[in-house]
């Protein structure tokens, strides 16, 4: 019987597993020096803010694993021999596969900062880094935030929902606007400042300054200020997590380096979710795409492969969502950070509430190609609908109220911002269709 071993326990990894499991009756090891179960990491800040407790987070039961013939592993691989398709542990142990998926994910970014392993330093994307995080903010007064992204508002909110002060460091002009246009990363700036977070735009960090104790005691900025705090998050992003493959042989550049079908480099060794990096992307998608759907779809198309129906991986139309403290954003589409030498927009902005929506379409032929989201829950199935047909703008701004996914009695926008797109090209003006809300009905 065939041996499928996995590294790794996160998303990924365990969509490989459960899907293998359903197609095969292969014998199937997860391996993991995290956690002994799988559970969901995009919860960490819910636990630390006291709404959840971890094993709230674990989606399956602990009988499942062995309900399902999947064997648990609470191990550090530190070799892989694949000559002889061997795994070493860290404690001295051993094990063999016929065929291995590498599921590692991801690390924090270091620049080489003076005092960046010092005490009270931490980066957030473990179960190990949410224990550290635990233990260091106890009774501190103030935290400092270095890297605009978005662990790095997830950690602000968890530090000032304990009314922890918190110095928010960001080396761009506004938060996060290599990845958001102006109008949008400008919106949410504000909104981190409307919740007394420090946010210190162009603002680089120089040195973390240590105590008697070796504990962080301050930090120096790249303008020379400093900062008195007692725990400093290091949030600048992650990279892939390559050791091993690369100790091993397996070829790597930023990730593991893995074909359209996750193969790696190596006969029998495949590589999937934040640690894998596509020769050749998908086109409009990026070589490591480090979100959690993609590492679902990575795992659910490598396990067809293993089992006998070699697959390639396709992701289809670019998606994500997030939370900025208390406003939702999705995307779906590509919305740059900049415009590009075809593309036009229409953005529009409530003149009161955080509320927003980014629309992007060809200048020449009007094709919708994506749309920024604040606020406002759209339906992705529709989004994702229009983008494959090739819809144009205005057939999205006119459909608009039949992709609102927001609950019946919340408020509705959908008129207003047909109405301002009117008013910028009052040679077109569009009709909104669809029925009413109940609010839109009571309220207009």
């Amino acid at each position: 019987m065939k041996h499928v071993v996995i590294i790794g326990n996160g998303i990924a990894g365990i969509t490989a597993a459960r899907h293998i499991r359903k197609q095969s009756d292969y014998e199937i090891t997860v391996i993991s020096a995290e956690s002994e179960y799988f559970w969901s990491r995009t919860a960490l800040m819910y636990i630390y803010m006291g709404h959840m407790q971890l094993k709230h987070t674990q989606p399956y039961e602990n009988w499942f694993w062995e309900k399902n013939k999947i064997n648990l592993v609470k191990e550090y691989v530190q070799a892989i021999d694949h000559v002889n398709k061997t795994l070493t542990y860290s404690s001295g142990g051993s094990i063999n596969y016929d065929v291995l998926i590498l599921a590692t994910g991801a690390q924090p970014n270091k620049f080489g900062w003076p005092g960046q392993d010092l005490e009270g330093v931490s980066g957030m994307v473990s179960q190990q880094d949410l224990e550290y995080i635990e233990k260091y903010t106890q009774g501190i007064d103030r935290g400092v935030i270095v890297g605009g992204g978005l662990i790095g508002v997830e950690l602000a909110e968890m530090l000032h929902s304990r009314d922890i002060k918190v110095s928010f460091l960001v080396r761009e002009e506004q938060f996060w606007d290599n990845v958001l246009p102006k109008q949008e990363a400008t919106l949410i700036s504000n909104h981190i400042r409307e919740h007394h977070i420090d946010l210190r735009l162009q603002t680089e960090l120089k040195e973390i300054i240590p105590d008697e104790n070796g504990r962080v005691k301050s930090v120096i900025t790249g303008d020379g200020k400093e900062i008195p705090c007692q725990f400093v998050g290091l949030t600048a992003g992650v990279h892939p997590n390559i050791n091993l493959a690369k100790a091993s042989g397996i070829e790597c550049n930023r990730g593991v380096l893995v074909n359209e079908f996750m193969e790696t480099s190596i006969p029998d060794i495949y590589a999937i979710g934040d640690c894998a990096e596509r020769r050749t992307p998908v086109p409009g998608r990026a070589p490591v795409e480090q979100v959690w759907y993609t590492g679902r779809m990575m795992g659910e198309t490598v396990a067809k492969t293993i089992t006998g129906t070699k697959t390639e991986y396709l992701p289809g139309h670019w998606f994500n969502s997030a939370k900025f403290f208390d406003i939702e954003y999705q995307t779906y589409g590509r919305v740059w950070n900049q415009l590009r030498d075809n593309e036009a927009e229409f953005y529009w902005q409530h003149n009161s509430e955080n509320v927003a929506m980014h629309f992007i379409y060809d200048k020449h032929n009007h094709k919708f190609l994506g749309v920024n989201t604040f606020g406002i829950r759209l339906r992705h199935e529709i989004f994702d609908r229009w983008l494959t047909e090739e819809a144009t703008i205005q057939t999205v701004l006119e459909n608009l109220r039949s992709a609102n996914f927001d609950p019946e009695f919340f408020k509705r926008y959908e008129q207003s911002i047909i109405n301002a797109y009117n008013n910028e090209h009052p040679d077109q003006q569009l009709t909104l269709k669809g029925k009413k809300s109940i609010i839109e009905k009571i309220f207009g």
